[in-house]
């Protein structure tokens, strides 16, 4: 087994690819055939895996979750600012952990697959992702 936590700062409000962070912590842990658990530590922002090819796609999910949960509703919940309620129903949403095979030290991710922390603030933030391969 091996663990790893990463530190990880996002730009507010957008899709950050860490596909190539957690295929070098795979590869070094030496671990052939198994199974790398992600587990983001947070309750404003996100794990997603989506197309990598064409930023066309994420930039529809961003449009569609605005849409889905606005910024302008009349949250009870807004002692840390407007954006805070909507990123957290956005969280509840979508998901804080995703589980990836690997085999021969490498994700078996699809050939359009990419990783992403899907920031859900206005403002940066560092985030801290748990990589757990067994």
């Amino acid at each position: 087994m091996h663990q790893h936590i990463l530190r990880l700062s996002t730009t507010g409000k957008s899709f950050t690819n860490i596909t190539a962070k957690i295929e070098a912590i795979v590869a070094q842990s030496g671990v052939e055939t198994g199974l790398c658990s992600l587990f983001l530590r947070h309750t404003s922002a996100s794990l997603v895996i989506q197309e990598n090819a064409d930023p066309d796609v994420l930039q529809d999910l961003a449009n569609f979750m605005a849409k889905l949960v606005p910024e302008s509703a009349n949250y009870i919940h807004n002692a840390e600012g407007a954006d805070d309620m909507p990123a957290h129903i956005r969280t509840a949403l979508t998901h804080t952990s995703e589980q990836i095979p690997i085999s021969r030290r490498q994700l078996l991710l699809g050939t359009w697959q990419g990783i992403y922390i899907w920031e859900h603030r206005q403002r940066s933030h560092i985030r801290e992702l748990v990589v757990h391969i067994a």
